[in-house]
């Protein structure tokens, strides 16, 4: 099945069409941080406020526990989406109450609104069918279209995200529209080389991705603290890193499996390892199977890739045609530790083909280190539903559109 476009709603002028966005910002004193996702939501409402559409933008912000709470208002999200499409954006004082009525019924042709927090309804995200289909129906009373272009969100069997794509015509916008055909070339029609970078802190977190991807690529370049598991297998020590024991089967089960496929599987051969975690560790650079042998013996503990595995892992990802990237390779938040991951994130902006920023932490390293997201082929804006796509699962949000 293909996924409903906004083409197949026909012409929007006048109508009402509510807008799931993801407009969960980082906030720091109800300051934004990165405005990325306010960004990336702008081509869906400029194409329906151009139609001539009256636009009810709705979303979540953090994790309000079903009920109003003003740390989590999306008051500065309002105000910044208002900035970056030149209009005035009126924020409801609730989602569904007597100020989004109003809102909502004094809108006008190319007007855009912004409901309150979503998940101030306890509706939003219910395991109870009825109560949040009951949410749903409110919400759909407000609109004659529905749009998704949420991709942070479309893993979750929520409200805004599943029950009301089935009370009105529904497509996908722009966003999720174009995250799904990336995230699905990268899986089912990669051009070759393929490499996948996986890093991050667990192994555990990346199984799905593994499992589903290594039939089909041609590298997997391991980084970050999932690493220590890798050479654990292997069957060197590796200090007081990371490491999750209750996978080492499964990891061994992996590099069996790639020697089997022919897979060049990439793992450091140095380590950076320090004395502690932070910032200003003593630190020094060792033999990624000898991480003992460092001054701090047993106590030290790996913080990122060595500078020669970073050579060679951007070595591996310039020289590639298609490229998945999820998970930083060492802790980038620390400048001493930020090499390994900053080597990657250049490489990457180097690829001549397709090269795809699965999110998450990944997406926040590459802008903490100075890069702009224009660099890259595509930077996912969902974390957890980039992973889940990759990992060959149904999303409920995406199956209610068609897909």
């Amino acid at each position: 099945m293909a996924l409903r476009t906004l083409e197949s709603l026909g012409s929007l002028e006048g109508k009402r069409v509510i807008v799931r966005c993801d407009l969960n910002v980082p906030l720091k004193d109800g300051v934004i941080t990165d405005d990325g996702r306010v960004r990336a939501s702008l081509g869906t409402l400029q194409a329906l406020v151009d139609q001539g559409a009256k636009v009810i933008v709705i979303s979540h912000l953090g994790r309000p526990k079903g009920e109003p709470d003003p740390q989590y208002s999306l008051a500065p999200a309002a105000t910044r989406l208002g900035q970056l499409l030149g209009a005035d954006v009126a924020l409801a004082e609730d989602t569904v109450g007597p100020s989004a009525k109003a809102l909502v019924d004094s809108l006008e042709n190319g007007q855009v609104v912004v409901l309150e927090n979503l998940r101030f309804n306890a509706g939003e995200t219910s395991k109870d069918d009825a109560e949040r289909g009951a949410f749903a129906a409110e919400l759909a009373a407000f609109g004659d279209a529905f749009v998704s272009d949420g991709f942070g969100v479309v893993h979750r069997k929520q409200a805004s995200v599943y029950d009301l794509a089935q009370l009105l015509p529904s497509a996908a916008g722009f966003l999720v529209a174009n995250e799904v055909e990336k995230l699905d070339r990268v899986v089912n029609d990669p051009a070759k080389p393929f490499t996948v970078v996986l890093g991050g802190s667990k192994v555990s977190d990346k199984l799905g991705v593994i499992e589903n991807l290594l039939p089909r690529v041609d590298r997997l370049v391991i980084g970050g603290g999932m690493l220590f598991t890798f050479l654990k297998a292997q069957g060197h020590a590796v200090g007081k890193s990371l490491l999750e024991e209750d996978q080492l089967e499964t990891v061994k089960r992996y590099i069996a499996e790639a020697e089997e496929r022919g897979v060049e599987l990439l793992l450091p051969t140095d380590i950076v390892v320090a004395e502690k975690f932070a910032a200003d560790a003593a630190n020094e650079v060792v033999p990624a199977d000898a991480i003992e042998s460092s001054s701090f013996g047993a106590e030290g503990l790996g913080l990122d890739i060595g500078p020669d595995s970073a050579k060679a892992y951007a070595e591996a990802i310039r020289t590639s045609k298609t490229v998945f990237w999820n998970g930083p390779m060492g802790v980038f938040e620390f400048e001493a530790f930020a090499a390994g991951t900053q080597s990657v994130a250049q490489a990457l902006t180097e690829v001549d083909g397709l090269s795809v920023v699965g999110g998450g932490d990944s997406a926040a390293a590459i802008r903490t280190l100075g890069f702009a997201d224009d660099e890259f082929g595509h930077v996912s804006t969902g974390g957890g539903a980039s992973l889940e796509l990759i990992e060959g699962k149904r999303l409920p949000g995406l199956e209610v559109l068609g897909w």
